[in-house]
Parts: structure tokens; sequence; C-alpha cells
């Protein structure tokens, strides 16, 4: 990941966090504005995404027309904040939800020189497989499209304890069902989450710590 990272652009380099430890759809991640950030309770607002209907770019809620809140990192903010300051957002105006509908202006983090937008095909093969060619790595279809990014966000969660719940939540999925299914295979063993909670417990062996009788 960091080697395609290195080789985007410089001003589309920060999509790699923005998948990754926010775990952001494409869509999201073309439509992020620095002003969905709130800094008091270090969260983002995950609130529209950009697609295309019939040849029109548009502002749209998110897959499912479900908003969510998602916790975000010192270390992430400090890397937006960064881009936002060497490639400062861009005030972009689109119909919201249908070609004809109202008009929206949302200052966007990821577009390319004066403001320009891509749509999620374009930006799929000018920008991202433009990484890969860059940087002399292999792209494999599918499996290293921009979702990886997101895949990427979900395993590290777990591996952390976050839960399938949490997970859900901050992926924007409607049923932690759904969540747990498509990442049963990354959720740590349960016995080696057993053993770790009785050694909290007990101790190590042969250590000092003894249980005292009720």
């Amino acid at each position: 990941m960091h080697k395609v990272r290195t080789g985007l652009g410089e001003r589309f380099r920060v999509v790699v966090p923005l998948g990754s430890g926010l775990g952001l759809r494409q869509g999201e991640i073309l439509g992020f504005s620095p002003d969905d950030i709130d800094r008091e309770e270090m969260v983002v607002r995950v609130q529209r995404q950009i697609k295309t209907v019939k040849g029109v770019m548009m502002f749209a809620p998110p897959k499912g027309g479900k908003t969510r809140t998602v916790p975000l990192s010192p270390a992430l903010l400090a890397e937006i904040d960064d881009n936002d300051d060497r490639f400062p957002a861009t005030a972009v105006t689109l119909p919201w939800k249908k070609p004809d509908g109202d008009r929206v202006t949302v200052r966007l983090l990821v577009t390319g020189e004066a403001g320009r937008l891509y749509t999620g095909d374009l930006f799929t093969k000018v920008v991202w497989q433009g990484g890969f060619r860059e940087s002399e790595t292999t792209h494999r279809g599918r499996a290293d499209g921009m979702h990886a990014l997101r895949h990427f966000y979900a395993s590290t969660l777990l591996s952390r304890a976050v839960s399938i719940k949490e997970l859900a939540e901050y992926l924007g999925h409607s049923d932690a069902g759904f969540t747990l299914r498509t990442y049963t295979h990354l959720v740590p063993s349960s016995h080696q989450r057993a053993r770790q909670a009785s050694d909290a417990v007990f101790g190590r062996p042969g250590g000092s710590d003894v249980l005292e009788t009720a």
C-alpha cells in the first residue's frame, strides 16, 4: 500500500489514509470535505458521496442513504490537514441526488488541478491505476481496487478487538450480520482471546499472583 501511495500524484496521496484510516468508499473519498470533521469530538461525519447518473455528476447520500460518524485519529487528522495546506480544498457545486436537484456547494479535498472533478471510473483508471503503473506494482484487477483500502481498515480494527457491531456502524452497514459474514475470517480466534483474558486474571505461570478465597 505504501509503495502504491508513493506512485500517486502528491495531491492524491491522501486517498490512501481516507480509505484505510476511515473506511470510506471511493465515492465518499471523492465527496470528502475537511468541513466534515468535528475537531472537538475527533470524528468525521460521512454524509455524502459523488456519483454519476446518465453522465451527470452529483452529490448524494452515502450508499443506502445511511450517513454515519467515524472516529478520527490525530495522525490521520494531521495527514488531512497537511494535504489541505498543500492543496487547498476547492469549492465545488453539484446537484443533490438527481441531475436536476438543488445545487449544493461543498469544499472538496480530492480534486485535480484547478478543481478538476473525476468520476469514479475515471479516477480508478487515471489516478489509482496510475499509482500502480508509476510504482511498477502489478495491479491484480478487482482485488487491488480502491475498495481494498476499506478492507484494510476493517482488518485493522478487527485485529485490535473493535467489535463487529462497531465496525458495521463505521462502515455504514445496516446489518452487522453482513459485516460478520464478510469479515469473519479476520476475527481473532476466541480461543486466544479466552487465554489472554485468563492470563489477565491469573498472571504468568509461577508468578506471585494468587486468587484470594472469598
